[in-house]
Parts: C-alpha cells; sequence; structure tokens
C-alpha cells in the first residue's frame, strides 16, 4: 500500500526560477530591503526589540519526505497554513500576521519549487527571527526511499522529468544545502508513514500551555437526531435512545425540546437513563485519546430517538457537558430539533 506522500502539483511550472522583476540596484545592496514593515506593537503583544509571541514554522526539506503531510498536520493542529508561498511574499505575510488580531500561528512550505530566488531564504528568515518566533523545520528522507515514494506515487520529481528521480534528489540536495545548515529540527521521515508523521508534528508543535494537552486537538460532536429523518452520514458513533420512554406522549412536553429542564428531569428520573449515561461516558472516555493517538482531527458521537426532538438531545446536551468537563472540545448539535 503506498504511502501518501503527497508530490508538489505542477512540478514543472515554476523552474528553474518564478519570473520576477529584476532586482532594483537597493535590493542588490544586500539584507536591507528585508526590513520592509514595522507592525503595531500593541496590536502584536511584543516589546520594541524584541521577537513578537506570535508563531511562524518553515517546513522545507528534499521532496517526497513528506512537507504537504506535515503542513496537514499543522492546519489540524490550529496552524494557518501556506503552501509554496513565494519567497518574495514571506515578509509582507509576516507583516500581515504581526498585524491580524486573529491569526497566530502559521505554518509554510517553501523548498526546491522556489527555484532561483531560494538562495535568498537563510537571509530573509534572519530578519522573520528578529520579528516573531520563527522554527524552520527540515524533513529529509534516505534517497532509496525517496526513489520508492516518488516511484509508489507516480509523480515526477519538481526538478523536472528530464532526467532520472535519483540525478533530480541528488541535484535538490545540493540545492537545499544552504537551507538544511540553518534549520533548527531536521527530522528523518525514512521510517515514518504518514499517521506517524503526524504524530511527530503533533508531539513537537501542540499547544504546550493547555492542560489537557493533544485531546484538546480533536472536535467532538455530540449530535441528536431523528431516525423517521434517517442516520446522519458522518456519524461515527451511533446510539439508539428509542429504549427510554417518550415525552411525546406526556401532553405538557409534546411540544418542548430535550434542553428544557423539565423535559431533561422527566428523562433523568428513569434509572437506565443515568446507567446508560454512566456506561457511555466511560467507553467515550476509553476511546477518545485512542482516537487521538491516532491522529483523528474530528468525532461525531449521534444519539437518536424517534423525532430527533427530546430524548437524543437531552442526551447529547449531556455527554457534551461531560467530555468539555473531561478537557476535550465539544459542541452539541441538534439535526431534527425544532427552532
Amino acid at each position: 500500500m503506498p504511502y501518501d506522500w503527497a508530490m508538489p502539483s505542477n512540478p514543472d511550472s515554476n523552474l528553474p526560477g518564478r519570473p520576477s522583476a529584476s532586482p532594483t540596484p537597493e535590493e542588490n545592496a544586500g539584507a536591507g530591503d528585508l526590513a520592509v514593515f514595522e507592525p503595531d506593537l500593541k496590536a502584536t503583544g511584543k516589546a520594541d526589540g524584541e521577537p513578537s509571541a506570535r508563531e511562524m514554522v518553515i517546513v522545507t526539506g528534499v521532496s517526497g519526505a513528506g512537507k504537504a503531510s506535515a503542513l496537514r498536520a499543522f492546519e489540524d493542529l490550529g496552524y494557518y497554513s501556506v503552501d509554496n508561498l513565494p519567497l518574495e511574499l514571506l515578509l509582507d505575510f509576516a507583516a500581515h500576521v504581526l498585524e491580524s488580531r486573529d491569526t497566530h500561528r502559521t505554518a509554510i512550505v517553501v523548498d526546491v519549487r522556489e527555484g532561483a530566488t531560494l538562495d535568498r531564504l537563510p537571509t530573509i528568515l534572519l530578519e522573520l527571527k528578529k520579528r516573531m518566533h520563527t522554527t524552520v523545520v527540515f524533513l529529509d528522507a534516505t534517497d532509496a526511499v525517496l526513489v520508492r515514494r516518488f516511484s509508489e506515487t507516480r509523480r515526477p520529481h519538481p526538478l523536472g522529468r528530464s532526467q532520472m528521480v535519483a540525478r533530480s534528489i541528488t541535484d535538490e540536495r545540493q540545492l537545499l544545502d544552504p537551507v538544511r545548515n540553518v534549520s533548527d529540527i531536521i527530522i528523518d521521515t525514512s521510517a515514518f508513514n504518514v499517521h506517524e508523521l503526524r504524530a511527530e508534528m503533533q508531539a513537537r508543535f501542540a499547544p504546550k500551555d493547555e492542560e489537557a494537552g493533544l485531546q484538546n486537538q480533536m472536535l467532538v460532536s455530540c449530535l441528536s437526531f431523528g431516525f423517521k429523518n434517517g442516520v446522519p452520514l458522518d456519524a461515527d458513533l451511533v446510539f439508539d435512545i428509542r429504549f427510554l420512554p417518550n415525552p411525546h406522549f406526556v401532553p405538557e412536553f409534546r411540544d418542548l425540546t430535550g434542553r428544557d429542564p423539565k423535559v431533561a428531569k422527566y428523562i433523568r428520573d428513569f434509572p437506565q437513563t443515568d446507567e446508560f449515561l454512566e456506561r457511555v461516558t466511560g467507553m467515550m472516555l476509553f476511546l477518545l485519546p485512542h482516537y487521538v493517538k491516532e491522529g483523528k482531527s474530528y468525532l461525531t458521537i449521534a444519539f437518536g430517538c424517534t423525532g430527533g426532538k427530546h430524548r437524543s438531545v437531552m442526551m447529547a446536551e449531556e455527554m457534551a457537558k461531560r467530555l468539555g468537563v473531561a478537557g476535550y472540545r465539544v459542541k452539541a448539535l441538534h439535526r431534527d430539533m425544532p427552532r
């Protein structure tokens, strides 16, 4: 089974270099042209002369080492992710991040597709690190593994189709050597599959200030529905709540929903309700850490009754509360509840 090592799309379109305007004399003068933005310090939360608390990760490395898979892992961790941003836009993009009130963590792939301007990356990184916390992650793998991955995915190497993949890998290593030398983290992905690479990114870059750890990276949806309208297609786990007495047949509850305290109390007064909740809660607290470990980003737990108005609504609300107390990111959704 081939690994899902996503290769760059349209590999021959921008090499040996992106068309760009000829450098001006000022640009040829050195790094002076890099200091092109001065963000509002109040907006960025940094003192004068100190790097911003905003975070940027530059993902780079040889083609076939897993940069696309790593970028998806960063996106799942909440990073604003960009693939193959032109180097000439990198500092402008950083300026936007520093001014933004919504974007705090970003991940950007920069690699050999950049072409002839790639040799400017080390100089740009020096300026970037003055402005915000910047980490350069270089992904590598052995030549034999890279050749095998290209063969399995049947994708051409980004340096072109006119030579053997092995030769292209050698040429790419030479082009990337200066970037490798300034990298903060070098990861050999030779023995990784995509799931192990994802776990590696999570272990290194998941926020460390969240007490509950990686479990906060998975969003758990507790969904209520009515079987008369069909089982939700996106449900990962489905529980049938029709074993509980139906409040629909109690006249005073018929026009209410499971969110109403009186309806919720009616359902909770049956001993099987609490037993069911305890058993399902225990099962979910057992399962969820394993889902997180396997890299699942979203999980939908569906509770169904006949109409999706009373019992399932109460159960979805209660389970969302319990999992929220346990430290998970949870939301309660009600597909068929009257609005």
